[in-house]
């Protein structure tokens, strides 16, 4: 990848501004306020490498948008030069990532007075979708896609498994877990074929949720050379729960004595893989996704690898703690402070282990930077009822002028600090269309019980001079960082705080769109503004007292 998070360029009063995401673009515009009289909305055309040019469609359009007697058949997706984006950023996630230069056209385009439409200025923005690498960090997020008009199309809202079960064919499901778990299942698969390819590495792993079928028999493959610390928490000891069933085969392929059932004082909530070589840790593998089903194929989640020794000894320094003496974690060096590194390439960045005696140890850090912010704070994150500093901040920032702020949580049930249109801050839950869906929409399944927000990041000024992102199993709660095993990372690089930014951006407006979509009708259908509305819909991002208008002078800054 490039050094930079992003492009950028201006032409003839339209400036534009590209972020790049993991497989994933956020293009924000911007416009001279003097050309927007007339104007209908952003066509963008991409040219892929190696194939013709399209225009990146719209599901809303000028007539049909949302209207009963508009089937999906007749009329789903409209091209953007027919139907431009009324929206001054849109976040592209190409269905199939080449490798190459993706090359984008972004056009302003006008109402004419024959009533169609014309092209004003246009810029011209080329980026490499290129996996997210920097340096010795890998990053790779799930599709989180489950609940969406694009899994309804693909798969038909198809099941993930036949059954909740260890020994179902797994093949026929292929399509969808490549496609669902996308780069962290990657990354995951990646990581334990390179262990079982050299019979010199050894694997500590940090297990929460466990119960993909394809991933427990590579575990099995790796025989004695595999040492792990299970939670046993109720929920996987009960009765049917299949991280019993994986124990047992565990402790039979690895021996009994190599697998450790713990909880610390509540949960052993990581999800790590740590590569030994020669009994050396040289690489390790984190994040926030469990090795599970829901983990990889149903839940928005992230991954992250560090090909670093220094890196991978920490965390083998705060798995042998938990191996050998669980109890007395939250006294031992380990849990006691912030690790700094530096690398040349990916620059600074911190681990913090818990549980700590006072959660103060990991959480003041995070919360001093969202006090701090210059600029915007972006997050998402599981749940927001918990407590401590970090969950104070981030269910106060919607009373916060001085900054921009987008959240996405799994359910925002008794927050009542957020009112779009009052203040620089928009807070989405998770939401799904069912039931009287207007068409050309398609119902969407629910992903099943449990969560499928399961991110925990929060990203500070992700364009500006100090960005930072703050990632791994950490619910960023008191409670958790006092009561359960996790880790928690931060990391300065600007491409790498970016990617985690257009996430957060990906995740609201996708859930947004799904909230509006509950209160369309056929009075009032979601669909394209017109040439004679009298409320333009361009205003309120000119308008210094709307949250647009903070959110356009922020993305293209």
């Amino acid at each position: 990848m490039s050094a930079q998070p992003s492009n950028s360029t201006m032409q003839d009063g339209l400036s534009v501004k590209a972020y790049r995401g993991d497989g994933s673009i956020l293009f924000a515009f911007d416009l001279d306020e003097t050309l927007t009289p007339g104007l209908a909305g952003f066509a963008i055309q991409c040219t892929p490498p190696n194939s013709p040019a399209f225009y990146i469609p719209n599901r809303l359009g000028f007539h049909s948008g949302t209207t009963t007697a508009t089937t999906p058949e007749q009329r789903t997706w409209i091209p953007s030069i027919q139907a431009p984006f009324q929206k001054f950023s849109w976040v592209e996630f190409p269905p199939e990532i080449q490798p190459g230069t993706y090359c984008y056209t972004i056009t302003a385009m006008y109402f004419s007075p024959d009533g169609g439409l014309k092209t004003g200025p246009s810029a011209d923005v080329s980026l490499e979708l290129t996996p997210l690498q920097k340096g010795p960090l890998s990053v790779g997020f799930t599709r989180g896609y489950m609940s969406s008009q694009a899994y309804a199309q693909k798969f038909h809202n198809a099941e993930i498994r036949p059954q909740k079960s260890l020994d179902y064919d797994t093949k026929p499901y292929q399509a969808q877990y490549e496609w669902l778990g996308y780069r962290a299942r990657q990354l995951v698969f990646e990581f334990i074929q390179e262990c079982l390819a050299d019979p010199t590495i050894t694997v500590d792993m940090f297990a929460y949720d466990l119960d993909e079928p394809d991933f427990i028999h590579d575990l099995q493959q790796l025989g004695s050379r595999l040492r792990s610390v299970l939670d046993d928490a109720p929920l996987h000891t009960k009765k049917g729960a299949l991280e019993v069933q994986a124990k047992s085969r565990l402790e039979a392929s690895a021996g009994a004595q190599n697998v450790k059932n713990g909880h610390f004082k509540r949960f052993a909530h990581d999800k790590v893989l740590i590569m030994k070589k020669n009994g050396q840790a040289v690489k390790v593998l984190t994040g926030s996704a469990n090795f599970s089903i829901r983990g990889l194929y149903v839940q928005a989640n992230n991954i992250l690898v560090f090909d670093d020794p220094a890196t991978a000894a920490l965390y083998e320094q705060a798995f042998n703690q938990s191996f050998d003496d669980m109890p007395g974690f939250e006294k031992s060096p380990i849990a006691s402070q912030w690790y700094d590194f530096e690398n040349p390439i990916l620059g600074s960045y911190s681990a913090c282990f818990s549980p700590h005696q006072s959660a103060l140890v990991s959480l003041s850090k995070v919360a001093t930077a969202i006090q701090n912010a210059h600029s915007s704070v972006l997050f998402a994150v599981m749940e927001l009822d918990g407590s401590g500093p970090v969950m104070d901040e981030l269910k106060q920032l919607g009373n916060r002028s001085d900054i921009f702020s987008y959240g996405i949580t799994q359910s925002d049930h008794g927050l009542n600090l957020y009112k779009p249109g009052e203040t620089h801050a928009i807070l989405t839950s998770f939401s799904y269309l069912t039931k009287k869906v207007p068409q050309p929409f398609r119902a969407e399944w629910s992903g099943g019980l449990g969560q499928v927000i399961h991110h925990k990041f929060v990203v500070v000024d992700f364009n500006d001079q100090h960005p930072v992102v703050f990632c791994g199993s950490s619910n960023l709660s008191a409670g958790g960082e006092q009561d359960n095993g996790d880790n928690l990372l931060a990391i300065y690089d600007p491409q790498v705080v970016a990617a985690y930014a257009v996430e957060a951006i990906r995740l609201v407006d996708h859930y947004h769109f799904r909230a509006a979509m509950k209160s369309a009708s056929h009075v009032k259908p979601l669909q394209l503004q017109s040439a004679d509305a009298v409320n333009k819909w361009w205003q309120p991002y000119y308008d210094k007292s709307n949250i647009r208008y903070f959110e356009r002078s922020l993305l293209c800054s």
